[in-house]
């Protein structure tokens, strides 16, 4: 049986936690003495919040955001605290982003209006500074024959909209990807052209496009899909392409189904249809080089050297137990961005990406193992090991719903979820004989900078408190390293072994109907 993890919720369910949240609202505006306490707006706030969160596309989606927005306003009225302000743009600004034709829009507009004024000599909008020009540091890229990643480096956060423009062969212009960065310019050490010269991409392109925008130009060779989505501290934007080579490339551009109209795929049934087994699996050693991670309860022990040594462990058991092709995203005390190790398991084609981390709290009572695969946050808890993990804060981890909003449609988040289940349930049961308690924090979610744009199942694996005194004095050990690599090895097999079509009989081939 699956560890237990997060359960989608029914209409129905809903609806009743949307009027619960709503009438702890309005039993709010009838306590004005209660209206001066931070914590009762809080508790309205993060119930609007929670009906969004469980259905994103919901038919309460809209309503929670606003109202989410709304008590943030309502609540900067009395703080007068500027977060509370920039909290209430923000969630007006998704909502308008999120749902163009909602109700909500004119009152959000007006909202935004009213909270929008001049800060510091410079006019701010949703936390966005638009009195300087922030500076186009460089542009990044990694490839393989079917998948192109390209980072764009920025000094700090800027808005940007980007456009696919059809092939021109009057100019001689090929099919073209552009990304228009407002307020911003190109820095010194930007070089205009970019060679990538794969499959799917040509080149990158880079100019200043009037005196307050740069433009970035990927011209495409052939591709069937793209995302463009940003992440923080600091600020980049990441656009993946995959596609076939030019030789056989699809006549069908940039489509993000793989099912036809009408036809239904049963849960669980993608990984059977088209899992022939898993060859290769990517580990990623959570840290490294100039990011050590969290620092341990023992001194001198940091979480990048730990997450290395139960990756090589990992990486040797699942070598002699699954036969599988293996590769690390470092095996040195290297530095690797975030963005980096994603890319690393795509350009290898992988089929499963395993990331190792320890986990980390200012309570050294906090203990225990969990297992993260991508989604929204669920709890607070979450939360904050989601913004310690990408290196940012927890508000940043709120906007992150935007960019997670098309993830969840993929098949690959019920895989991911099954593959978190079977490595949770399975270092459980075989640590707590041979360590006693130890105590099982679950399956969870949250939005992982380094899962982010994985186009297979990924997880994040938390294999301990490296900041509880039991669990560090564990994880400093070469015995309970070696432990923790051979449940997880064993996990992921038991994972492979599920979603391993079964083999047909002759009879059952001869007649497929029956």
């Amino acid at each position: 049986m699956f560890a237990s993890y997060p359960t989608i919720a029914t209409g129905d369910q809903i609806e009743r936690d949307y009027r619960h949240a709503e009438l702890s609202f309005q039993k709010l505006l009838k306590h004005p003495q209660k209206q001066k306490i931070r914590r009762h707006w809080m508790i309205c706030i993060k119930r609007f919040r929670s009906v969004y969160v469980a259905q994103p596309n919901g038919t309460r989606a809209d309503d929670a955001l606003f109202m989410a927005a709304h008590l943030y306003a309502k609540l900067y009225e009395f703080s007068g605290n500027i977060h509370d302000k920039h909290e209430a743009l923000d969630y007006f600004n998704r909502l308008l982003k999120r749902f163009p034709e909602s109700p909500h829009r004119s009152k959000a507009n007006r909202a935004i209006d009213a909270l929008t004024k001049k800060i510091n000599g410079q006019k701010t909008i949703s936390g966005l500074q638009t009195g300087v020009l922030a500076e186009v540091k460089g542009i990044r890229f990694w490839s393989s024959s079917t998948y192109t990643r390209v980072v764009i480096d920025v000094e700090s956060e800027v808005r940007y909209i980007h456009r696919l423009l059809k092939k021109d062969p009057a100019i001689e212009k090929p099919e073209r990807l552009y990304i228009d960065l407002n307020r911003a310019r190109i820095g010194p050490g930007v070089k205009p052209f970019v060679p990538i010269s794969d499959a799917l991409l040509s080149d990158a392109r880079a100019a200043e496009h009037g005196p307050d925008a740069v433009r970035i130009v990927l011209d495409i060779r052939s591709a069937d899909h793209f995302k463009v989505f940003s992440l923080r501290n600091p600020f980049r934007i990441v656009v993946d392409v995959r596609g076939v080579p030019l030789k056989t490339a699809s006549k069908r551009r940039f489509k993000n189904g793989m099912e036809k109209q009408g036809v239904k795929v049963p849960k669980g049934a993608l990984a059977r249809q088209l899992a022939l087994g898993v060859k290769r699996i990517v580990i990623d050693p959570g840290h490294g080089g100039k990011d050590p991670g969290a620092s341990g309860y023992l001194k001198g022990l940091m979480e990048k050297n730990v997450t290395l040594e139960v990756a090589e462990r990992l990486a040797r058991k699942i070598r002699q137990k699954l036969g599988c092709e293996v590769t690390l995203t470092r095996n040195a005390d290297t530095h690797l961005s975030l963005e980096e190790r994603t890319a690393i398991a795509n350009t290898n084609n992988a089929d499963l990406f395993i990331s190792i981390h320890t986990n980390a709290h200012k309570k050294m009572a906090s203990r225990g193992i969990e297992t993260y695969f991508l989604n929204l946050a669920t709890d607070e808890d979450a939360v904050l090991v989601a913004a310690r993990e990408n290196a940012t804060s927890a508000k940043n981890i709120s906007d992150l719903e935007d960019i997670l909003s098309d993830l969840m449609k993929n098949a690959k988040q019920e895989e991911s979820m099954r593959l978190a289940g079977y490595v949770q349930d399975t270092m459980i049961k075989k640590l707590r004989p041979r360590y006693g308690e130890v105590k099982n924090n679950g399956v969870k979610q949250a939005p992982f900078y380094v899962l982010m744009g994985a186009e297979m199942p990924c997880i994040l694996v938390e294999v301990a408190f490296i900041t509880n005194p039991r669990e560090c004095r564990r994880l400093n050990t070469a015995g309970y390293q070696d432990d923790m690599a051979d449940a997880i090895a064993a996990g992921i097999q038991h994972y492979t072994r599920d979603i391993r079509p079964p083999v047909l009989t002759q009879a059952e081939i001869r007649s497929p109907g029956k």
